[in-house]
């Protein structure tokens, strides 16, 4: 643990990419490998789960620091951070201990099974060892919130270095569904299962923003356009007369789209094929809204309601993988090519459909083009350079979305309360309503938008005008107007407006604007009626 700890506070206390990089690599080099193992799950996102709640552990530390309740309630709302304050607050440590990460993780995911007595004996007993960097660590997994500031791709970065196996190769060795439980350092990185890479799928090439236009590209002829559907990005593994759908958060979808085993009849094995699942309308060919898809998400098994309501399939729109072989390294024009070729007369029962790409000569036409997306239940337009290989991550250059601008409405501010972490001294947590004749009705919230200081300045008057307080929430005048943007409306009886936003986050703080100037509850439905 003091090593794991050592590498927590180096990573912690540096933003230079190369100073990470340098020290996980070292961390890696010389770590024990059941250490590197849970490290390595720990950056990629494999947290513990949490085995005491955090109720209890506040309860504990402030009994532990001989702090009133109320007392250590304040110093959270301070803080922010509930393994922080815990940290803070509580005596130094009676002793020390050299137990390693995985012997601590071990203990704090036996405490599942334990009774509360037993939990609070084990707690106490670790801060009573664990003094600076290691008890925060300590607080952190035990809270089930660690995180440091270290991307997946940096930390690969760190972990060919110490091991002199190539990025791309080891970046797709991380993925998949893999826990410290199910394999080990060697089986993971130095001696890969040929079984467990039947599933395994491969990093996905990610895109960034367009900034201004696209003129910027380049000439129009070196480019692809297709739309960017508004549905679920995944990729289809077709292996060992298996099939498996995994998410672009690696999460495995197979039984939440039961109709994509269908594929296996209609394409051959060794294929990997990425796309995106929509709910379709068979009947129109088009995409269904994400609502519809919506429905479908979060459950391990789908009723035969759903799959009748919002059937799904695979929209193709690159091939990875053929006949075993990884093809990502080919231009993007040669794989979309043998990608046509593949789908080229499946029938229409094949879950698998090809997504058309949107033909244009100048980027003028295409920005008329992309104009028309929402009537194509579509988010705007992907762009990909004809010579582009498929990358691991983001690179500039060569794979670009351009989405629709989004739709807006303005609406008056009437409750705020604060964020966590380093805005825990600021209220960052807004929720915004429209005008219905002489009412106000709230219809959405939005946490992002604002920078620093209108986040302080709005704090300020905030604090000034508080109607009423609701635990952490404060009610405010409705005075402020803010520009709210979102990506997609729907409709929800689980809202007193009738409307759920899709994406909501604030555009600007309008000044220029009073309250008696928002949007109206009318204009929201209609809306909805247009979009949703």
């Amino acid at each position: 643990m003091k090593r794991f700890a050592a590498l927590f506070t180096a990573l912690d206390q540096t933003t230079k990419t190369g100073a990470k990089t340098a020290a996980l690599a070292a961390y890696f080099a010389d770590a024990p490998e059941a250490d590197r193992l849970w490290t390595i799950a720990l950056l990629s996102g494999r947290r513990p789960r949490r085995t005491v709640t955090t109720t209890r552990l506040a309860e504990w530390a402030a009994a532990r620091a001989a702090l009133p309740d109320w007392l250590f309630r304040a110093s959270y709302d301070v803080v922010g951070d509930l393994a922080e304050t815990m940290h803070l607050v509580l005596p130094p440590p009676a002793r020390e201990s050299d137990r390693s990460l995985a012997e601590w993780i071990g203990d704090i995911r036996a405490l599942a099974k334990a009774e509360e007595p037993e939990k609070r004996a084990f707690i106490e007993a670790a801060w009573d060892r664990l003094a600076g960097a290691e008890r925060f660590v300590f607080n952190k997994l035990i809270t089930g919130g660690f995180r440091v500031g270290v991307s997946q791709k940096l930390m690969t970065r760190a972990l060919a270095q110490a091991t002199g196996i190539a990025e791309a190769e080891l970046a797709h060795r991380l993925m998949g569904d893999w826990t410290p439980d199910s394999t080990s350092y060697t089986a993971l990185i130095e001696a890969p299962d040929p079984e467990a890479s039947l599933s395994r799928p491969y990093p996905f090439c990610l895109a960034y923003g367009v900034e201004g236009g696209p003129e910027a590209l380049g000439p129009p002829e070196e480019w692809r356009a297709e739309w960017k559907w508004d549905g679920i990005r995944g990729q289809l593994i077709l292996r060992g007369g298996q099939h498996h759908l995994w998410s672009r958060g690696e999460e495995l979808m197979t039984h939440r789209f039961p109709e994509l085993a269908r594929a296996r009849d209609f394409l051959p094995d060794g294929t990997v094929i990425d796309g995106e699942v929509l709910a379709w309308d068979a009947e129109t060919a088009r995409p269904m809204s994400f609502a519809a898809l919506q429905k479908r998400i979060g459950r391990k098994t789908v009723p035969k309601r759903l799959l009748t309501e919002a059937p799904a399939i695979l929209h193709a729109y690159d091939l990875l993988e053929a006949g075993g072989a990884d093809i990502r390294a080919l231009p993007f024009a040669e794989r979309r090519a043998r990608l046509e070729a593949m789908l080229d007369g499946l029938p229409p029962e094949a879950p698998v459909l090809l997504s058309p790409q949107v033909p244009f000569e100048t980027w003028d036409g295409l920005a008329k083009t992309r104009a028309s997306a929402r009537d194509e239940q579509a988010e705007g337009l992907m762009l990909k350079r004809a010579a582009s290989p498929y990358h691991v991550g983001r690179k500039k250059g060569d794979w670009y979305k351009w989405k629709l601008d989004p739709l807006t409405i303005d609406a008056v501010m009437v409750y705020a309360q604060a964020g966590h972490g380093r805005r825990a001294n600021l209220y960052t947590d807004f929720t915004f309503a429209v005008a219905k004749g002489n009412e106000l009705v709230p219809f959405t919230k939005a946490y992002s938008g604002l920078t620093d200081a209108e986040f302080r300045k709005i704090t300020a008057w905030v604090r000034r005008n508080t109607l009423a307080r609701f635990g952490p929430v404060r009610q405010v005048p409705p005075e402020q107007v803010f520009e709210i943007g979102f990506e997609g409306i729907q409709a929800s009886t689980r809202h007193k407006s009738g409307v759920a936003l899709r994406f909501p986050r604030m555009l600007r703080w309008r000044h220029d604007k009073a309250a008696r100037d928002i949007d109206t509850h009318e204009h929201l439905l209609e809306m909805l009626r247009l979009y949703g």
